[in-house]
């Protein structure tokens, strides 16, 4: 799908050759999926949720120095910092789909190298890698707004959680209890880091979907209890942000940092709720807006460089879909330049 023979060897090696790697991955349903699909295939090692900015830096070496990896495997992280890779002075395996980036002393998988348009969620290549849990990986690439070539498979084996008159990833994302536990899982990696990684290491020992939908083991449950607490704080901000939508091409919603992190989530939702407006979803924390944007008629992530220029921020992401972290006085003229260059 996205590897080539040789690179499914290559990473499979690495993971069975080593003793007490260290996972590193995003904290969405790809990274979460690609990371459990990886560890669950050797059952070895210790994962950490990459939170905020999908960018891996000199914070981590702490993380590094902690658990005293043999190896470090990153999945669905976006930007590695070239001095991260020079300080572990380790092997370090990088599994990822974004923008491909030039970095020396580490093993990168990225099928975008080779072709721009290859764009297929870390979960896919992860599970190119395992050939296991085929739930995990059809749920990581839902959640990535992406309907894997399995996905007929996964229908055979769950038909329960599927609808066949759901056919795009937003349809099956928002329309089917597949798409209800990929924003379970979304919604576990809320909140503080040590109730994060107990949800995480929890979902190493789930053994399928209806476990966790069914709830019909304390594991299950523990899962289960986590999302609707989470839910009823979004649904509140959901139905805020539905206010918002008018006729303007452009729905842009700010809320307080009180609040979660639901900036992505939301932005998913409101793009499929409106296909034909440009999404903009921001969290005020500090004297900064933290945004997601979505748009599936605009290439956002070209624009958003050139918005990025005449402001205190930065950002990037996918062709439709992006991150941003802008400074709150900043916030109008950052508008002003995407509203210029697509209205």
């Amino acid at each position: 799908m996205g590897l080539t023979p040789t690179q499914v060897k290559q990473v499979r090696e690495e993971l069975i050759t080593c003793k007490n790697p260290l996972f590193l991955f995003h904290d969405d349903p790809d990274g979460l999926c690609s990371f459990l699909l990886l560890y669950r295939y050797i059952r070895e090692g210790h994962g950490i949720a990459v939170k905020s900015v999908p960018r891996i830096d000199e914070k981590f070496l702490r993380k590094v120095e902690e658990y005293s990896p043999d190896k470090i495997f990153i999945v669905d992280v976006a930007i590695v910092d070239q001095y991260f890779i020079d300080e572990v002075k380790r092997p370090v395996i990088w599994i990822d789909h974004h923008e491909p980036l030039d970095r020396a002393k580490v093993k990168y998988f990225n099928p975008r190298v080779k072709d721009p348009k290859k764009n297929v969620p870390a979960t896919a290549l992860c599970y190119q890698i395992t050939k296991n849990d085929l739930w995990i990986a059809t749920v990581g690439c839902i959640g990535d707004w992406f309907v894997p070539d399995f996905y007929k498979e996964f229908a055979k084996q769950y038909p329960k959680l599927v609808d066949k008159k759901k056919k795009t990833a937003p349809e099956i994302l928002f329309g089917t209890e597949l798409g209800k536990l990929s924003r379970i899982l979304s919604f576990m990696l809320k909140g503080k880091t040590g109730e994060v990684m107990r949800c995480v290491k929890t979902m190493t020992r789930i053994s399928d979907p209806y476990e966790i939908l069914e709830q019909k083991t304390p594991r299950g449950k523990f899962i289960y209890k986590k999302y609707e607490k989470i839910n009823t704080r979004y649904e509140h901000l959901l139905k805020s942000a539905i206010k918002n939508a008018g006729k303007d091409k452009f729905l842009v919603f700010m809320y307080s940092a009180n609040e979660m992190s639901f900036t992505g989530d939301l932005s998913n939702e409101l793009l499929y709720r409106y296909p034909n407006k440009i999404i903009i979803i921001g969290r005020k924390k500090d004297d900064e807006l933290r945004m997601s944007l979505r748009s599936s008629k605009v290439i956002i992530r070209d624009v958003l460089q050139k918005a990025l220029l005449n402001v205190r921020g930065y950002g990037g992401g996918h062709e439709h879909a992006c991150g941003a972290c802008v400074k709150e006085d900043d916030f109008n003229e950052f508008l002003e330049i995407l509203r210029k260059e697509m209205g």
